[in-house]
């Protein structure tokens, strides 16, 4: 018997910035012009009246202008409607880069029907959990990606979901229903539309440990974090972003990615991989301004523009986020692609840090940024609470306008992730500078405790990452029956490097003048990292398979 909870129905329905924030917050915010009021498919009518012909995203040859998207969201919402979805059912949205995922995207949030947001390399276990815990109605899925069958997943999802109504495909349906039969209906006008402060999407948070939990997003704090975020990176119509990462994901959907594009009326480049064999062609033919990158494939691109023979010069700024980039390796990347670097710090559940035009160098390197708001409330804690001065590390502690109150449907797991008065404990470990911006030392779970003796992952990453032999590194713990846990480093060496002793690396940290006990005890070497479906760099796989005492 299935020990999820039963799903609500009305749930998608009931939830409101109004249920969610407490009222003299939500008041302050739309007081402060945070929440105006839209809703996030606005963006796009709002361009396709002003600039119907102005291109809106491209995906290989096709060129859809904001017109074309406009129609093409009005019609899949008149045909989701027809097929008996309402306001407020969820429905799981797992597509690739490809433009129909905006086309269903905008659609789904026209017709008020919530898309729960997964990612496409989740598979049977990560698609049955979304579809039953948040009671879906349909399941949305490509016929096939990076030669995997989604159609074969969704007959498994349909067998342990059998609630589930209907699988759309996008391509060849096989047995499902096509997405050209919510394309057929002649546009009408939604009778019963979302509010700017209802429910518009679920999107997953991004734990190591367990199925991701679910967390609400509505149309007003959601928007208010796209359009500061598309101002702060100085966004505008001449703007061509390239969505290299899975664009279902936080970080290229709205900080400022794809939505702040949009918002801006500028272009999306929809790239099928971030791979510089996907992406540098990209860059030179559809002259790209804008991307976000994850640590690793940003070090990639390092590596391989020098040697590249497309031009990246239209490059003018590149993102990197998703987990911390170290500053020796924040060093190669201007240097190599040509472009200025912004450090992006934040999580789906709200606070957002970018380092701005204005910072030297040295904070851009340094510190992953400082928060898009002046009513981010931002506290750094020690194992008590008690908040800590300027500079000393501690837990990272927020809320604010777009930070949520609790994730959807968990109050047992609230109890735990969000404190009395409403701020949300993010499992990061920083320091705050006197500018206000953000250092990140790690994750709470990344240190390792060496016979109690603490050793921040990070801290040893940066130093390893110096070495002119090493590409990427990465530090886990491993149980020791002694210790209690040890340190284990996992090196990518760069290629064509003369391959290092693991005593030489060792040396190397210890000369850096870190502690003898943040040396690490075990140096493994390896082609790649384990990795998430986003692209970072997965800690967990690596904890799993580090030698055992």
């Amino acid at each position: 018997m299935s020990t999820r909870p039963a799903a609500d129905p009305a749930a998608g329905a009931a939830w409101s910035t109004d249920t969610a924030w407490p009222a003299e917050y939500a008041a302050r915010y739309r007081a402060a012009g945070h929440w105006t009021g839209e809703t996030l498919d606005r963006m796009v009518r709002a361009h396709a009246t002003a600039h119907p012909e102005r291109i809106a995203v491209t995906d290989g040859d096709r060129h859809w202008s904001y017109a074309e998207l406009d129609l093409r969201a009005d019609r899949i919402a008149t045909g989701l409607l027809a097929r008996g979805l309402r306001r407020g059912d969820r429905v799981v949205l797992q597509l690739p880069n490809l433009a129909e995922f905006f086309e269903l995207f905008f659609g789904l949030l026209r017709a008020g029907v919530v898309p729960v947001m997964a990612l496409p390399a989740h598979r049977r276990a990560e698609i049955s959990y979304f579809c039953e815990f948040a009671g879906a109605r349909a399941l949305i899925v490509p016929d096939r990606h990076a030669g995997f069958d989604h159609r074969e997943l969704a007959a498994e999802v349909l067998a342990a979901v059998p609630a589930l109504g209907e699988v759309i495909v996008v391509g060849d349906p096989g047995p499902y229903t096509p997405v050209e039969e919510l394309r057929a209906a002649e546009p009408a006008p939604v009778q019963d539309p979302p509010g700017p402060g209802d429910l518009a999407f679920l999107q997953l948070s991004g734990g190591s440990t367990g199925l991701p939990k679910l967390i609400p997003r509505a149309h007003d704090d959601y928007l208010y974090s796209v359009r500061e975020s598309a101002a702060i990176c100085r966004l505008d119509a001449a703007t061509v972003y390239l969505c290299a990462l899975p664009a279902a994901h936080n970080f290229p959907l709205s900080s400022p990615g794809t939505l702040g594009t949009f918002h801006a009326g500028g272009r999306v480049v929809l790239a099928p991989d971030p791979s510089p064999d996907s992406a540098f062609p990209l860059i030179e033919r559809e002259r790209v301004t804008l991307t976000g990158l994850v640590p690793p494939v940003a070090l990639a691109w390092a590596d391989a523009a020098p040697q590249s023979p497309y031009d990246l010069g239209s490059l003018r700024l590149l993102q990197v986020g998703g987990a911390k980039l170290s500053a020796e390796g924040a060093r190669r990347l201007a240097p190599a692609l040509g472009c200025r670097l912004q450090q992006v710090f934040g999580m789906a559940e709200g606070l957002v840090n970018y380092t701005r035009p204005e910072d030297d160098e040295a904070t851009v390197l340094t510190t992953q940024g400082r928060p898009i708001s002046p009513d981010d409330e931002v506290r750094v804690v020690d194992d008590e609470d008690r908040d800590l001065a300027t500079g000393e590390t501690g837990h990272l502690l927020t809320r604010g306008p777009y930070t949520i109150r609790g994730y959807w449907r968990a109050p047992e797991h609230n109890a735990l992730a969000f404190t009395a008065d409403g701020f949300y404990r993010t499992g990061d470990v920083v320091r705050r500078t006197p500018s206000g911006h953000l250092v990140v030392e790690g994750r709470a779970k990344d240190q390792i405790n060496r016979g109690g003796e603490k050793v921040a992952a990070e801290e040893v990453e940066n130093v390893l990452l110096a070495h002119p032999a090493v590409h990427d590194a990465s530090v886990v713990a491993t149980p020791d029956a002694y210790l209690g846990e040890r340190s284990c480093a996992y090196v990518i060496l760069r290629e064509g490097a003369a391959r290092p002793r693991a005593a030489e690396l060792k040396a190397f940290v210890r000369m850096a003048g870190l502690a003898d006990f943040k040396v690490p005890d075990k140096v493994e070497f390896v082609t790649a990292f384990p990795q998430t479906g986003i692209g970072k760099v997965s800690k967990k796989d690596l904890r799993a398979t580090a030698p055992q005492p």
